[in-house]
């Protein structure tokens, strides 16, 4: 009886990553967006297995409120032992967070989340690069390099339209695209381990992540101690939920 091959994160972006979407881009105000139900039939062709989950806040509401009345969705989407999450705050066509957000303002964010997080898998990043589509070169080879948005000083190519938060995942080779996948990733989990409220909900979060971080540890060490230096901080300050029975 031969033994299913385990899925792996490069797999999953070499296919999605060089799919061309560039016909299914609908241009709003100011902003692009990649229709979701084209995407997520994109996935359900390559990866019917997967799956989608958004987080449940307070009151069981589909998102996250702060202080100051503004919202975040967030979205996570599993291909059998893969796991990617993302999160989106809740915005007017201008970018900026919308306080006390209503239904219709929440339902349109989770699906532009569901699609940004499909994005962290590759379906679709070069539209939040900055591009539209992938250019004949990168259809014949993986991605050079890609760069936090919010870190470029000076335009390049297109205008970029929106933030951008996506990963790499190019883990198997050791060239320039590995050290940049090490970089986001611990720029995404510190993001996503801030919003972590107790010490068991951080603890759980870790351990939804082990497959990357021992990646991380064994590749690029040095990165791994700094994120661990990090998290002791943030663990601090969180709260430790105590049994009263």
């Amino acid at each position: 009886m031969s033994v299913k091959k385990e899925l792996t994160y490069k797999e999953v972006w070499d296919k999605l990553s060089k799919i061309d979407c560039s016909d299914k881009v609908e241009k709003k105000m100011n902003l692009s967006y990649l229709s979701w139900a084209w995407a997520w039939g994109i996935l359900m062709e390559h990866y019917p297995q997967a799956s989608y989950l958004y987080y449940q806040g307070e009151g069981d509401v589909p998102y996250v409120q702060f202080p100051d009345g503004t919202a975040e969705v967030r979205c996570r989407i599993a291909i059998d032992n893969l796991s990617r999450e993302m999160t989106l705050s809740v915005m007017d066509n201008r970018n900026n967070a919308i306080q006390n957000p209503s239904s219709r303002q929440v339902n349109d964010t989770k699906m532009r989340c569901l699609v940004k997080c499909l994005a962290m898998y590759g379906l679709g990043h070069f539209l939040f690069a900055g591009q539209d589509v992938p250019s004949d070169d990168d259809k014949e080879k993986p991605v050079e390099k890609m760069k936090n948005v919010t870190e470029i000083k000076k335009p390049v190519a297109k205008k970029v339209e929106e933030p951008v938060d996506a990963i790499v995942e190019e883990v198997d080779s050791e060239d320039d695209t590995s050290v940049e996948w090490a970089r986001l990733f611990c720029i995404s989990f510190l993001k996503l381990a801030k919003l972590q409220k107790t010490r068991d909900e951080m603890a759980s979060y870790y351990k939804s992540n082990t497959k990357d971080l021992t990646i991380l540890k064994e590749k690029y060490p040095d990165q791994k101690e700094l994120l661990d230096g990090e998290l002791k901080l943030i663990v601090s300050n969180l709260k430790e939920v105590k049994d009263n029975g």
